[in-house]
């Protein structure tokens, strides 16, 4: 290829040429192209400017592109970051979801427990109320003698006394009902139990962490003051034997010789229909089948008994029958004695008592020292016996 620059010369190529020309829009129509010296140096130099132009260009893409590929990489890391904080969210939520639906089923079996233990105090609460209303019908009925048997105990002597009316002592046995939920505390100081009256309620401390209310009440018994008419009977076929205690024979061997010893007629006695041990005493009463045998055996009076390999002394007695007419009652207060009601069924019968004493036995809760407890559950019942203080 020949390229001729004179001036006025014009470019000719062969058609050996390897390349091609892309034309500007300054020359374009004509062919063959006749360029002039100018214009081939402009043509240049406007390539040449085209290629800077491209080479920035270049340069500039180049530079975008590491951007970009930076901008990518940066991208691509805070999208793992916020698929791993997407991921710990949800099992964050599924975790929160889990411990909801566990505190959910725990509030619900918790309400349940709740809702039976509420039932379960509101029954316990209507016996109690029933218990009470029962026991205010009982303390309202009028004061009247019940019908039980009586044994005297006393000394008489024969004679007549001058001028005094005929006189009959004897010592009160009252029978007090403990309804359940309740507990009786007998202390060995009066004072003692008049504090714990009047303080009232107690907070009874059960464990580290339970405690219990109950309420101190005055133990309000009716004692006899004024027996105005008794009617005695004395028994034409009945005899009473006393001085039958400290024996070491068992009572059915003790009966079985004091019958076999009352039917011999060398002994004043006669055939017997039946023997009785009479209540709360060491005494007895023989029954005779004929009239004017117990009449025979008190006229003797004592009798030598052979009750195992030891002889006894034994007084026969006439035996009375008695109804009493008249008897007048008055309240009395137990003075140290206490009433304990409204103690939740929440102990044994044992540690329930135990738990009382130890708390009562303390000087800082108004207490002293105990000398019996006895507590009845709820739902059972007992009787407390009370007898006069010598």
């Amino acid at each position: 290829m020949d390229l001729t620059t004179e001036e006025g010369c014009e470019a000719s190529f062969g058609p050996q040429e390897s390349f091609i020309h892309l034309g500007s829009d300054s020359f374009v129509a004509n062919r063959p192209w006749k360029m002039t010296k100018d214009q081939i140096l402009n043509e240049i130099k406007r390539c040449q400017d085209m290629l800077k132009t491209c080479e920035g260009d270049c340069l500039s893409l180049k530079a975008n592109t590491r951007a970009n590929e930076q901008d990518l990489v940066k991208f691509q890391e805070e999208y793992e970051l916020l698929n791993q904080n997407l991921l710990e969210a949800e099992n964050e939520a599924q975790a929160q979801e889990a411990s909801f639906q566990k505190i959910l089923q725990s509030e619900k079996k918790d309400s349940n427990q709740l809702k039976q233990e509420k039932q379960a105090l509101e029954n316990e609460l209507k016996c109690l109320e029933q218990l009470h209303a029962t026991q205010e019908e009982i303390l309202k009925v009028p004061a009247a003698l019940p019908d039980r048997e009586m044994v005297f105990k006393g000394h008489v002597e024969e004679g007549k006394m001058e001028n005094f009316p005929e006189m009959l002592s004897f010592l009160p046995q009252i029978r007090y009902p403990i309804l359940g939920g309740s507990a009786l505390i007998t202390f060995e100081d009066p004072e003692v139990a008049r504090r714990i009256i009047q303080i009232k309620q107690h907070c009874i401390q059960l464990d580290e962490l339970s405690y219990m209310h109950v309420k101190a009440e005055a133990v309000t018994l009716l004692l006899p003051s004024l027996l105005k008419q008794i009617s005695l009977k004395q028994s034409s076929q009945q005899v009473l034997l006393s001085g039958l205690s400290a024996f070491s024979l068992s009572k059915d061997q003790l009966h079985d010789k004091l019958v076999l010893f009352f039917s011999k007629r060398k002994n004043q006695g006669g055939e017997v229909d039946h023997l009785e041990q009479l209540p709360n005493s060491d005494n007895v009463v023989l029954t005779f089948i004929d009239d004017g045998v117990a009449e025979r055996i008190v006229e003797k009076g004592l009798f030598q008994v052979l009750l195992g390999k030891e002889t006894h002394q034994v007084k026969a007695s006439h035996c009375l029958h008695g109804e009493i007419a008249d008897l007048q009652l008055h309240p009395s207060v137990c003075p140290r004695t206490v009433l304990l009601t409204e103690i939740p069924d929440v102990l044994e019968r044992e540690m329930m008592c135990e738990a009382l004493e130890i708390h009562f036995q303390k000087q800082s809760k108004g207490g002293g020292e105990v000398e019996a407890a006895v507590y009845v559950p709820a739902g059972h019942y007992g009787v407390a016996v009370f007898e006069e203080e010598d």
